[in-house]
């Protein structure tokens, strides 16, 4: 092998093995939601059945792409913890944490795609309602894993990670954890995640042009801890102090922002109108 071909197949390969290396079971469970995500994909070609006026299988797919970026985020986050500390009991709650509350959402979502039927804001029956009401748990659960990894990598990080790093990886943590849940939690109580108007969703997200969409400060919420990261990378090479100010003003930025799309979708106001 010529040393540009294996300079190639290292940028594939050292990515995985860093995950694989960092938490082993998240690793395998996040491939196998990217694996889902693509077969559900290609199904939308093989299977024309629609549900909301979507294909049936548009939103088990953005489910398992979402959950399995969230899964591989926390696998790698892994590796910011002290190695020692990775299997202690905390850590090993947080990854089955991860893995039992995330593969019962994409089960039932998937569960009730194959029928055609919804998941979300089913109150149809009684038993649709106490599994919508269980999603919603179970989301939390989800969630809520950002809170000992941020208590673990703040008190504990792993040796030569910078002191501005470890901050801007901890707040966004704690952003994701604030945000994701709260949003996530006014949007379960609602009958939808539309406000007002509904119809013309996005390419690839689907979020609603015609009115309001609470999905989309969800979405800020529940990716603050990826921003919060590269913004503490890009960062690393200014001193401590300036590092620190730009990632507590980004962090205050996205917080803010996420507050302004949440008010913005309660008044029906759609972020992309047609």
């Amino acid at each position: 092998m010529t040393g540009s071909a294996a300079a190639d197949r290292n940028i594939w390969t050292r990515p995985l093995a860093d995950l694989f290396a960092r938490q082993r079971e998240l690793t395998i469970f996040g491939l196998i939601l990217v694996a889902l995500t693509i077969m559900m994909t290609l199904a939308q070609y093989f299977d024309a059945r629609t549900l909301g006026g979507a294909n049936i299988w548009v939103k088990p797919a953005r489910f398992a792409g979402s959950i399995g970026v969230f899964v591989l985020t926390t696998a790698w986050f892994f590796g910011y913890v002290r190695p020692e500390r990775r299997q202690s009991a905390l850590m090993r709650g947080t990854v089955w944490m991860v893995i039992v509350a995330g593969a019962f959402e994409i089960i039932w979502i998937s569960y009730q795609a194959s029928r055609a039927l919804a998941s979300h804001f089913n109150t149809d029956t009684g038993f649709y309602t106490f599994m919508y009401a269980l999603m919603g748990l179970f989301a939390v659960i989800l969630i809520a894993a950002a809170v000992p990894l941020a208590w673990e990598i703040g008190r504990r990080p792993a040796p030569g990670l910078r002191s501005d790093f470890v901050t801007a990886v901890v707040i966004g943590l704690v952003i994701t954890f604030v945000l994701g849940t709260a949003t996530g939690a006014h949007m379960a109580a609602q009958p939808s995640h539309a406000v007002g108007a509904e119809g013309n969703g996005l390419p690839l997200f689907g979020w609603n042009r015609l009115g309001g969409d609470l999905r989309i400060a969800h979405f800020m919420g529940i990716h603050a801890e990826q921003a919060m990261a590269l913004l503490g990378a890009m960062v690393g090479g200014l001193s401590l102090g300036r590092a620190r100010l730009l990632i507590l003003g980004g962090a205050a930025a996205w917080s803010i922002i996420a507050v302004l799309l949440f008010a913005q979708a309660i008044g029906g106001r759609a972020l992309w109108p047609m």
